[in-house]
């Protein structure tokens, strides 16, 4: 416990403490120098006593405030007033968030209805109601607002109070009440704000504030209950009035940090430690049991138990003004303690206490004040009197100067007048030609200023006059060189094109890949759709990445598409992946799929996206470029099932990523996705399947991890008949891929009820029977078994499964 003494003539009294059993000491010298120097910078001038002049005064709370009110009305006797509980959640620290980064919190608040739910497990709770509840956003401002400024004002009312901290060690209670805040001023806690607040308040000439470790006590005088002290003319009948005594309020501030409440197998203490740790555990044990004791209306409440319930046997069941601030954790490794302050607070809730002000006489003021009257009076005798001497020999030091000064002005006021004169046309002369000297400076000054100009830009000419001869001569080279290209890329564009059509004799490879895969297609099948992969290395190596990319804005169309696919050819090469997008390929791309209606080179180059895609780093500048606008308006144009397949597979690369689910929704890449299905042409049904099982995947991260909360979007967009349809598809990739998604659609709860009603259970039931994947059929295993939506359905359709 700190404290805080404050006098004024007449006063209220506060005392703020932290120490004694079950609360945490201040024993550190260096601590109790940085609390005073906290103190210090509010008030350079006060030490024990404050020396502030008033400003602008308290301001009082609401009655919606956490600490009660009392009217003037009931000054005079008691008032009933409930001890007011607030509870404050700590954020996870950096090993709760590593420790429990797959769990939720324990606890859920819902402040604008003040209250908690502690969690029993992922499905049930407990509801709990406070006076109020702070979230971990909460400032340090707003908690001193709503649970001490209350007590503080009252304090300064005239009644006792008290601000205490309850909760397991770690979770914010010396945070709260004693932040000292030297470097960041909004991190205060509470005992630093009220001692603000306090000083703020007193008057220097009535008032004074006195701080120590066990009771910071507050007596203060009553404006308009006393006389005031004048004595008018040195008529003494005056004085009759003013002896009459002040009256003055006398209040306690009591501020408790109490402490850990955790159980001592879980604070590792030994020794020593262990020793006092059982001792602290005895009086909070001491504390509840009074606590009960008081929320019963048992006729006997045990505070003489332990010196804490001593000290505390005023702040409940007494006639103190209370609030209480419980501090919790969210990390669900310490529920049995967070559950267990919680409780504390919920029996704190039910003590009443009966809060009174202490009024009393304050004879010593009023003797303070007559002699400090008196003192004035004499003092103030003594200043007219020597005022009236120095102001008569004022005068006649004045007197005897004029009279000097008149007679010399009258002597010599003749020679002065041709001088002054005289001296008046000098000093003009002298201006003017100064004047003169310096425009002449500053004039050859310009003269020297413009030849320099003049000779720069002079060289200036002759530089820019050279280098636009070589600008010519290198523009008619590139030209030149142009030229070249353009001939050696219809060549090897001709051999691709022969290279191509004798390997499509051949059978035709389908496309596959692991159902969880993110890769669109292998660097195999974009050589068969591109060209010879030989002569396009070739082709990189003699004419250079930059010079390839410069002809996609080539006039030439057939230049056009065989540069395009050169480049869809290089991008399936990882290694050439970043030169690409580092050269403007990627942009190069985009500008050319956006602008050209040939329906070639807008399946090549959708499907050099689909292979840049498969960087994740590639999938965000292509959505932040347009990309995926770009794909979706490609795929509701375009026919050729080549095409769609190629979209498709850029489409479904992007759905692999976390960070990019709310873009494919705004942006249309899942409408698009799944508005390809109209081809029926299973190249890009896969391609579909595919995409439709990455997002799903990434959804049911998100789910896990807690960052998504509402119902799927696939399910939003419509997805879920078309997944159902083809969940017993005949195509083996499309089977397996759908199979993924619709196991993790059915991982969450949120999406049961809509799964039931597209008959989605029936596929889940098969899938978890007879789909040749083991990995697959056990999670739709474990998705039926672990629902209790499912469980339910299928206990209504008397199906037994489990």
């Amino acid at each position: 416990m700190a404290s805080s003494n404050s006098h004024r003539n007449g006063g209220v009294g506060y005392t703020s403490s932290i120490t004694s059993n079950g609360t945490k000491v201040i024993t550190d010298r260096q601590q109790q120098q940085q609390l005073f120097s906290s103190l210090n910078s509010i008030n350079p001038k006060s030490s024990t006593t404050s020396s502030l002049k008033p400003k602008s005064s308290l301001r009082r709370s609401s009655t919606g405030s956490i600490a009660g009110s009392a009217t003037a009305k009931d000054e005079s006797r008691g008032v009933r007033g409930r001890v007011r509980v607030a509870v404050r959640l700590r954020p996870r620290n950096a090993e709760e968030a590593v420790a429990d980064a797959d769990m939720p919190d324990c606890v859920e608040l819902q402040p604008e209805l003040k209250r908690l739910k502690l969690r029993r497990n992922n499905w049930d709770s407990d509801t709990f109601e406070f006076d109020e509840v702070l979230t971990e956003f909460a400032s340090q401002k707003r908690v001193y607002e709503v649970v001490a400024k209350p007590v503080v004002e009252g304090v300064l009312d005239g009644y006792n109070g008290t601000v205490m901290a309850y909760g397991q060690t770690g979770t914010g209670k010396t945070y709260t009440l004693a932040r000292l805040g030297e470097e960041d001023k909004s991190a205060r806690g509470i005992m630093v704000r009220a001692l603000e607040d306090i000083l703020a308040e007193i008057s220097p000439e009535t008032d004074s504030v006195s701080i120590s470790y066990l009771q910071v006590n507050v007596k203060r005088s009553i404006k308009g209950k006393d006389s005031a002290l004048s004595v008018e003319n040195g008529n003494a009948s005056h004085a009759a009035k003013i002896l009459k005594p002040p009256i003055v309020r006398r209040g306690k501030l009591v501020i408790v940090d109490l402490a850990g409440s955790e159980r001592i197998d879980k604070s590792g203490s030994e020794g020593h430690t262990l020793e006092e740790a059982k001792s602290i555990n005895l009086s909070l044990s001491a504390l509840g049991k009074c606590i009960n004791a008081l929320a019963e209306n048992s006729p006997h409440v045990p505070v003489r138990d332990s010196k804490l319930t001593r000290l505390l046997r005023d702040s409940f069941g007494g006639t103190a003004r209370t609030s209480l601030i419980v501090t919790i954790g969210p990390s669900p490794q310490h529920r049995g303690e967070t559950a267990s302050t919680i409780m504390f607070g919920q029996r704190a809730m039910k003590v009443e206490n009966m809060l009174k002000i202490k009024e009393e006489f304050d004879y010593k003021s009023l003797s303070r004040r007559l002699d400090i009257q008196l003192d004035k009076l004499i003092a103030e005798n003594e200043r007219q009197q020597k005022t009236f001497q120095d102001e008569i020999q004022r005068i006649a030091s004045e007197a005897q100067k004029r009279i000097a000064e008149v007679e010399s002005n009258y002597a010599g006021a003749l020679e002065s007048t041709e001088i002054n004169e005289f001296k008046k046309l000098l000093q003009n002369e002298t201006l003017l030609r100064r004047a003169a000297e310096e425009e002449i400076s500053s004039l050859r000054n310009e003269v020297a200023q413009w030849k320099r100009l003049e000779a720069a830009k002079s060289s200036e000419i002759l530089k820019l006059r050279k280098l636009l001869e070589d600008e010519s001569q290198e523009k008619a080279k590139l030209e030149e060189e142009i030229a070249a290209l353009q001939s050696q890329l219809l060549q090897l564009s001709f051999e691709a094109d022969e290279t191509r059509r004798n390997l499509d004799k051949g059978e035709m490879a389908k496309l596959s890949g692991d159902l969880d895969s993110l890769l669109p297609q292998s660097n195999h099948q974009s050589s068969r759709d591109f060209g010879d992969g030989a002569s396009m290395a070739k082709l990189f190596e003699q004419v250079g990445l930059q010079k390839i990319l410069s002809l996609l804005e080539a006039d030439d169309a057939d230049v056009r598409i065989h540069a395009v696919k050169v480049v869809a050819n290089l991008a399936a090469e990882e290694s050439n992946q970043e030169r690409i997008v580092e050269a403007g390929g990627l942009t190069s791309l985009l500008m050319l799929l956006r602008s050209s209606d040939d329906e070639t080179i807008q399946r090549v180059a959708a499907g050099a996206i689909a292979n840049l895609a498969m960087s994740e780093t590639n999938q965000e500048l292509i959505v932040s470029q347009g990309g995926l606008e770009l794909l979706s308006t490609t795929a509701a144009n375009a026919n050729d099932p080549q095409t769609l397949r190629m979209v498709a597979g850029a489409i479904a690369n992007l759905c692999g990523n976390d960070k990019l689910q709310m873009k494919l929704r705004g942006e249309g890449g899942i409408k698009a996705l799944l508005g390809m299905v109209r081809c029926r042409h299973p190249d890009v049904l896969a391609q579909v399947a595919r995409g439709i099982a990455n997002f799903a995947k990434c959804e049911s991260r998100a789910f896990t991890q807690g960052t998504k909360m509402g119902r799927s979007l696939l399910i939003e967009d419509g997805a879920l008949p078309w997944i159902v349809q083809n969940a017993n598809n005949e195509a083996s990739p499309i089977r397996r891929h759908i199979e993924l998604a619709l196991c993790h659609l059915a991982q969450h709860e949120v999406n049961a009820k809509d799964m039931i009603t597209a008959r989605a259970l029936w596929e889940l039931v098969r899938i978890s029977r007879d789909c040749s994947r083991d990995d697959i059929r056990n999670l739709a295993y474990k998705t039926l078994t672990h629902s209790p939506a499912f469980q339910a359905e299928l206990r209504r359709l008397r199906i037994d499964y489990g």
